[in-house]
């Protein structure tokens, strides 16, 4: 009788944690595929100013999320932190239906970003932690996030085009808190959440596979991200309608779980580099694809690479890290990869390709990030080469 409760008791918290996530990522997916369609349709902002505003949150987010981190660690309630987080995310989020000045809309940006980004590094945290305690499946639940993303990209898109674009701000604070109030049911063991960076970075620097490894993240998923913010503005250019655009994305995010699945055993057969290789290609015929300004139901059809491309390149890209890394400076290993692709390579990209939508056009941003992920590719193929050197000198050295 007692088992059978337990296995209840952590059926039930497995299922809480899905549901939050599926509200919390509805919020995510809700405002930021149509935010720059907002600024670039509503506010009427040059692509410099939505460029300069949807790059502000990365550079937060690498710089406060390890103080998250610290202050999860001294107070030890990660529950409380995430959803004070939650709450003010959400509540921030509805001053934008206020803000029409560029500068204003500049300041919301970061202040949005500095609680924005504990969300999801804190809730996976618990999510991992309690996973691992029972011996579950963890990307179960995180597929509920990707399946919120993807569903409220693609009715959101379709409320805005009855409702108009402010509809959006709405969504991201009624999700948000929802999800705020889902928190309490989740497990109240939060694991540690502190990284150490500088006792590790020596250590990781003096291997050579994880510094090109690092600059290859950065050039090949900067673009990822980039693309995610002017994917709008590129079907928008070739005569594509709001819904399409909550269409695309939900093809898009929809696809990437499939592939996450699969790509474990891909991994185990052809290793890590190869599949990583193999979704950075894609990704970047896909960019040089968009330079050429296809017609935009080819764009539609298009969205099923993202799939591949992100749902292999994520779980492959982390788990190399892991394979190459120390065991005792995993997680500044782990920290650091995050930090080049969703941090800095994410900066990088959004502002850059505000710049180049001012300068020239849509197609010229598609153009720099083709170029970006061609550099990444080649870097792959060197890493490579240094792999099968290693593996032919250990041979060697055995015989």
């Amino acid at each position: 009788m007692t088992r059978k409760r337990g296995v209840c008791l952590k059926n039930r918290t497995t299922r809480h944690l899905s549901i939050y996530y599926f509200f919390v990522f509805c919020g995510i997916g809700g405002v930021f595929p149509l935010l720059s369609v907002y600024f670039d349709q509503e506010l009427h902002l040059s692509g410099t100013e939505i460029g300069t505003i949807m790059s502000i949150g990365p550079v937060i987010t690498l710089l406060l999320q390890p103080i998250w981190g610290l202050i999860c660690d001294y107070t030890r309630k990660p529950k409380t932190v995430l959803t004070a987080t939650l709450i003010l995310t959400g509540l921030v989020g509805m001053l934008y239906l206020l803000a029409n000045d560029y500068l204003w809309l500049l300041f919301i940006a970061g202040f949005l970003a500095v609680f924005q980004s504990a969300i999801i590094p804190i809730s996976d945290s618990i999510s991992v932690s309690y996973t691992q305690k029972i011996r579950a499946d963890y990307g179960s639940i995180r597929l509920w996030g990707a399946l919120g993303f993807a569903f409220s990209a693609f009715f959101m898109g379709k409320i805005s085009e009855w409702t108009g674009l402010k509809v959006i701000f709405i969504c991201l604070a009624f999700s948000l808190l929802t999800g705020a109030l889902l928190v309490r049911k989740m497990p109240d063991s939060g694991g540690e959440f502190q990284v150490d960076l500088r006792s590790g970075l020596r250590d990781l620097m003096k291997i050579p596979k994880f510094v090109l490894f690092i600059f290859a993240t950065f050039l090949i998923f900067g673009p990822v991200q980039g693309n995610n913010v002017y994917f709008g503005l590129l079907i928008g250019q070739l005569g594509g309608s709001i819904v399409g655009i909550g269409a695309a994305f939900l093809v898009a995010a929809g696809t990437e779980a499939p592939f996450m699945r699969l790509c474990g055993p891909w991994i185990r057969k052809r290793g890590f580099l190869l599949v990583t290789l193999l979704a950075a290609l894609v990704s970047c015929l896909r960019w040089f694809f968009y330079f050429l300004e296809p017609d935009v139901m080819l764009v539609y059809v298009s969205t099923i690479a993202q799939g591949f491309s992100v749902g292999l390149f994520i779980p492959a890209a982390l788990s190399y890290v892991k394979h190459i890394s120390p065991d005792e400076v995993t997680a500044t290993a782990v920290s650091l990869y995050s930090a080049a692709g969703t941090g800095l390579g994410n900066w990088f990209c959004v502002f850059f390709g505000g710049l180049l939508l001012d300068a020239f056009n849509i197609s010229a941003v598609y153009l720099f990030y083709g170029v970006m992920t061609f550099a990444g590719v080649c870097l792959l193929g060197v890493i490579m080469k240094m792999e099968k050197r290693e593996t032919i000198v250990g041979r060697a050295e055995a015989l």
